[in-house]
């Protein structure tokens, strides 16, 4: 689709203009943003905004020539079930002062940047939602869930005996410089074997390894392992902090995971082999850790490995072009199921068939017979990727079965192998 949005267009919501900034305007840009996310003592992080500036992509709301709200988006692939990727605008630092809100700004500069992302060809839209009640009323339901753990080793002697190793494989550290060469190549492999994964570009990982900083914040260089296998391939990597801490005259510490990529079973098992044998550490913590990682499995003792604090839904969704979406993706059963979907913002809109073939591929088309389900766009967002069940929708009443049994034949056409997750936040 051809882009017809007009960037320079000026919306007026309740005597607040809203815009897209100048590059001239990126560092007022981040010092609203900074306020709104209550960190108003950190110094503008301009060298960084500059680069992430695109034509139309940083939104502002202005009282006068004072920027009290802030919106970004960019575009990335995210990868859906089967391996395929769509095209994804990607929403982030969206902010509104204490003092302005309830004017509808926020709804301005979402109206204005999904009606760009479908001018775009976006098929869907995605975005990590700091409050729960907040983007539901813009279709975007949550889609993801992270699964972070802590591991007591004083509960467990590491990894269970016989299982799949590399014959011939190494683990070595690599600094800075070498792990954006190699980090970067192994991600671009890996995020497309994960539902829910999607890009990293080369700011994430000068930002990653301390070439690039955010003024303000201390940067802490991460230890950082790869592991190659017995021809010399990268086929996986960990990055870890260390927390020192001495109980009297013995170790204490907790290293802190935070990043681990495997391509395969027996490299995940050389890797957590490694960390689960560090000298002095007593605690091993994994912030971002996909929801069916069989690490506690892994343990000889399971129940050593406990729920990270901070685990709850990561990445919404909203679909914003049903049949490019949906065609998408992959299906492990054939089938056909109707849905009625009520779109507040229309995107969604209408009666949809998904019909998938035998071979595992579907097709959604608008369609004049009955429907079996009927939901809004937020469900539609949240069974999309596979995250959520139609039949635990039904039980909370957040979907309505027209057809008896109609939740349970749309969580066999979507249900996948592989739980959908993302490592990257934005």
């Amino acid at each position: 689709m051809g882009n017809s949005i007009d960037h320079a267009a000026v919306d007026t919501v309740n005597g607040i203009l809203v815009r897209a900034v100048s590059q001239d305007e990126v560092e007022d840009w981040d010092k609203a943003l900074a306020f709104g996310f209550l960190r108003p003592h950190l110094p503008p992080a301009t060298d960084i905004r500059r680069r992430q500036w695109q034509p139309g992509r940083l939104l502002a709301g202005f009282d006068g020539d004072r920027q009290i709200a802030t919106f970004r988006s960019f575009d990335t692939e995210l990868t859906v079930p089967g391996g395929a990727v769509v095209q994804a605008d990607a929403i982030t630092n969206v902010t509104v002062s204490a003092t302005h809100r309830r004017r509808g700004l926020l709804s301005a500069m979402m109206r204005r940047d999904l009606a760009a992302a479908a001018e775009r060809g976006r098929a869907v839209a995605v975005l990590m939602a700091a409050e729960y009640n907040i983007y539901g009323r813009f279709g975007f339901g949550p889609a993801t869930w992270g699964a972070g753990l802590h591991v007591n080793l004083r509960r467990t002697r590491g990894l269970r005996d016989g299982l799949p190793g590399v014959p011939g494989g190494r683990i070595d550290f690599v600094g800075m410089t070498e792990l954006r060469e190699l980090g970067a190549d192994l991600y671009e492999r890996w995020r497309r074997t994960q539902p829910g994964a999607i890009e990293r570009d080369e700011l994430w990982w000068l930002r990653t390894t301390g070439e690039l900083r955010t003024p303000g914040v201390d940067f802490k260089e991460p230890f950082a392992a790869v592991h190659r296998d017995a021809d010399g391939t990268v086929t996986g990597l960990v990055l870890y902090r260390i927390e020192s801490k001495w109980d009297g005259a013995y170790p204490d510490s907790t290293l802190e995971v935070g990043e681990f990529i495997a391509l395969d079973l027996p490299t995940a098992v050389e890797l957590w082999r490694f960390v689960l044998s560090v000298d002095w550490v007593g605690r091993v913590t994994v912030s971002r850790l996909g929801p069916d990682d069989p690490l506690p499995l892994l343990l000889q003792e399971p129940r050593a490995a406990t729920p990270y604090e901070g685990n709850g839904d990561e990445v919404w969704l909203r679909v914003l072009d049903v049949e490019a979406a949906f065609g998408a993706r992959t299906y492990n059963t054939s089938g056909r199921v109707v849905l009625e979907v009520d779109d507040k913002l229309g995107y969604a809109s209408g009666r949809w068939a998904l019909e998938v073939a035998e071979d595992g591929t579907g097709r959604c088309a608008r369609s004049a017979d009955d429907a079996d389900l009927a939901l809004g766009a937020s469900e539609l967002g949240s069974l999309y990727l596979g995250g959520q069940t139609a039949s635990g929708l039904a039980a909370a009443a957040l979907v309505t079965e027209l057809r008896p049994g109609a939740a349970a034949a749309v969580d066999l056409l979507l249900r996948t192998p592989v739980q959908a997750w993302t490592p990257t936040e934005f």
